[in-house]
């Protein structure tokens, strides 16, 4: 492949110029945060630095380290084409596997680890993850901590837009989030979640639901936090919607990272028509819908818990529903904007797969139910993970 063609892209290099008032975000990106594996034991071994700098012999900065040395990362570049994301995850995807082959390790992309490592994990030499582990030791000292991601950004013309969708999308997220659950094993056993990463990732300051802010009350919020400590910069915000510092997009980050790439692919394409059909609304002063707080937080709690199984809280309607019924409940509300964007069979095709399958957590629990083991486990999430099984 050749390097040209693979040159990193800021991501404000392809962004579009300003839509119309009202118009929906043309363009999305991923970031896809994934676990390193000792290839006999099935441990997260601490070698990402050594496989991100091979990677970026062909990525160049879209190959990232993370927090811990067992994490790498790769960011694709903005795209309006949902089918251009895909090939270029995928393509993300089998050149950091090969890199950390070269290393004598596995990418996998789940949640949590499913086997523990044998000893602590260490930090990536940073001089910002040096000093965010000095002020938060005790989420540093143990596994439990090692979680990994997928950040869906969607174009927006600045703060001010991504503020205002955030505030709107808030009663949907719990649903990306049920349909996003991938972390059901921790510590070695099955822990009762559809995922586990929600707990453990919720012991960092700065998690949870975006509060209700326009540009100038985040401004003041945002300095506050800092200012006081409370965060070490305004990159810790870790709101599951929040506008990004570096670029114009709004990040929703509470998504599990999946091995699966159609999950991926439906989360990016629900997430983008839900947010096309919201902003005409917005600029038309459709008023953000009345949630109570506990309620929210509640049905995160659940989404997180149950993930596609059972029955879910509907934070609008203050009421139970199958986790499917949410489901399609989303899929009803985004469908205006999925429809204008052309993406609407595609939804229901990659949601029909999702839902044969039960999504990333059930797939989890049943390779372990073959013969109670734990490897078992993780051989299914690298072949996922590496596009070696359907």
């Amino acid at each position: 492949m050749s390097r040209e063609v693979l040159a990193p892209v800021r991501v404000a290099d392809r962004l579009p110029a300003d839509p119309p008032r009202g118009s929906g975000p043309t363009t999305v990106g991923v970031e896809e945060e994934f676990l390193l594996l000792d290839r006999r034991t099935g441990m997260p071994v601490a070698r990402g630095p050594r496989v991100v700098e091979a990677a970026r012999a062909v990525l160049g900065e879209r190959a990232q380290s993370e927090f811990f040395g067992a994490q790498v990362e790769v960011c694709t570049r903005p795209t309006a084409c949902l089918a251009e994301l895909r090939s270029e995850l995928a393509l993300l995807r089998q050149v950091m596997a090969e890199a950390a082959a070269g290393e004598g390790c596995l990418l996998v992309a789940a949640g949590t680890p499913v086997i523990p490592p044998g000893r602590p994990p260490t930090v990536t030499p940073d001089e910002r993850y040096g000093r965010m582990a000095a002020r938060w030791p005790s989420l540093v000292g143990s596994y439990d901590g090692m979680v990994c991601g997928c950040h869906i950004h969607l174009g927006v013309t600045g703060h001010d837009q991504a503020l205002a969708l955030s505030r709107h999308m808030r009663p949907w997220l719990p649903t990306l989030q049920a349909l996003a659950a991938n972390s059901p094993f921790s510590l070695g056993h099955d822990t009762g979640w559809a995922s586990r990463r929600f707990v453990e990732h919720a012991r960092w300051p700065g998690v949870g639901p975006a509060p209700l802010l326009d540009e100038a009350g985040y401004e003041r919020l945002a300095d506050h936090l800092v200012r006081v400590g409370a965060l070490l910069d305004r990159r810790m915000i870790y709101w599951y919607a929040r506008p990004s510092e570096h670029v114009p997009t709004l990040e929703i980050r509470l998504c599990d990272v999946n091995a699966d790439l159609d999950v991926v692919v439906l989360l990016t394409t629900l997430a983008r028509g839900l947010a096309t059909t919201l902003l005409p609304e917005i600029a038309d002063g459709r008023p953000v819908p009345s949630i109570p707080e506990p309620r929210l937080r509640a049905a995160h709690r659940g989404a997180a818990r149950h993930g596609l199984e059972g029955e879910r809280l509907d934070p609008v309607r203050g009421e139970c529903v199958p986790a499917m019924t949410s489901v399609e409940l989303l899929l009803a509300r985004a469908g205006p904007g999925l429809s204008s964007l052309g993406d609407l069979d595609l939804a229901h095709g990659l949601l029909d797969r999702v839902r044969r399958s039960g999504g990333g957590a059930a797939r989890q629990r049943a390779s372990y139910a073959r013969r109670g083991r734990l490897d078992d486990v993780v051989g299914d999430l690298v072949r996922a993970t590496c596009g070696t099984t359907t």
